[in-house]
C-alpha cells in the first residue's frame, strides 16, 4: 500500500517537532546574542543610562518652571520622559539591524538556516531590555526629584504593561526601518524621526496650549492615548478610552511593521 494511503509517516512527525524546537531555539539563540552585544557596548548602554536623568533633569529644572499644567510638572512629565527616552532606546533597533545587514553577518546566518523572524526577534528582545534598565532608572531619578505616584500594584502592573507594549510596537517600526534603509549612517539617523513624534503630543505640554492646526494631530497621534494611560495609571486618575486606544494603536504598529519587517528582510536577503 502506498505511503498516502497509509497517512503521515511517523517520521514526518519528528521531523516537523525539530523544526518547530528547532525555531525556537533559534529565536532564543538570537535574543540572547543580541542582549550580549548591547551589554558589551559600553558607550550605547552609558547613554542609554544617562539619557533618562539628562532628560528629566532638563525638561523640570530648565524648563518646569515655565510651563503650567496645574499641578507639579516633575509629575507632569515624568509619562512623557518615559516615552521619550523608549523612543531613543527602540530607534537604536534600526542601526543595529542595519549593521547586521550590511556587515553580512545576516547572510551567515541565512546559510545556517536561520530565519529573518529570528534575527529580527532578537534585535526587539534586546531593545526592550535596554528600555526595561531605562525606565528602572528614570523612576528612580523622578522619585528623588518629587515624583510621587499614587498607583495601586494592579495600576502598576496596567502602566508597565502598556509601556512594555508600546516599546514593543516602536520597536519592531524600527527594526523595519533597519531593514528598509541602505546604510548604517541613514539608520542611526532614524532615531530622530523617532523621538520627535513625542513632542507634538501631551508629553511635555498639554495639547491646548498648542497652536489650532497642531491640535488636532497631537489629539490623534498613537503617542498622546499612551502617555495620557500611563499618566493616569500612575496618579490614580480616569483614563477614558485612551487606554483601549493606547493597546490598539500598539499591537497595530507591532503587527504591520512585523509583517512589513519580514517581507522586506527575505526580500532583501533572498
Amino acid at each position: 500500500m502506498s505511503d498516502l494511503a497509509l497517512g503521515p509517516h511517523p517520521e514526518h512527525h519528528a521531523d516537523s517537532g525539530r523544526v518547530d524546537r528547532s525555531g525556537a531555539t533559534a529565536v532564543l539563540t538570537m535574543v540572547g546574542r543580541c542582549v550580549r552585544m548591547s551589554s558589551r557596548d559600553a558607550e550605547a548602554l552609558t547613554m542609554a543610562l544617562m539619557l533618562p536623568i539628562m532628560m528629566m533633569v532638563m525638561f523640570v529644572y530648565l524648563f518646569g518652571g515655565a510651563i503650567h499644567t496645574g499641578t507639579a510638572y516633575v509629575t507632569y512629565v515624568v509619562p512623557g520622559v518615559l516615552l521619550l527616552c523608549a523612543g531613543f532606546g527602540a530607534a537604536s533597533t534600526a542601526l543595529t539591524v542595519s549593521r547586521d545587514l550590511t556587515g553580512g553577518i545576516a547572510d551567515r546566518f541565512r546559510s545556517m538556516d536561520l530565519g529573518g523572524g529570528s534575527i529580527l526577534t532578537g534585535h526587539v528582545a534586546a531593545s526592550l531590555a535596554r528600555n526595561v534598565v531605562s525606565t528602572a532608572v528614570v523612576f528612580g531619578v523622578a522619585f528623588a526629584i518629587g515624583f510621587r505616584p499614587r498607583a495601586d500594584p494592579l495600576e502598576w502592573l496596567a502602566a508597565v504593561g502598556v509601556l512594555l507594549l508600546f516599546v514593543l510596537a516602536l520597536s519592531w517600526f524600527s527594526a523595519m526601518f533597519g531593514v528598509l534603509l541602505r546604510s548604517p549612517d541613514a539608520a542611526g539617523g532614524f532615531g530622530f524621526i523617532v523621538s520627535f513624534i513625542t513632542y507634538p503630543s501631551s508629553a511635555m505640554v498639554p495639547i491646548d496650549t498648542m497652536p489650532g492646526w497642531l491640535q488636532g494631530f497631537a489629539r490623534n497621534q498613537p503617542v498622546t492615548p499612551v502617555i495620557e494611560t500611563l499618566r493616569g495609571l500612575l496618579l490614580d486618575q480616569p483614563i477614558g478610552s485612551a487606554g483601549i486606544k493606547a493597546v490598539v494603536w500598539s499591537l497595530g504598529i507591532t503587527l504591520v511593521c512585523a509583517t512589513a519587517a519580514g517581507f522586506a528582510f527575505r526580500r532583501r536577503t533572498g
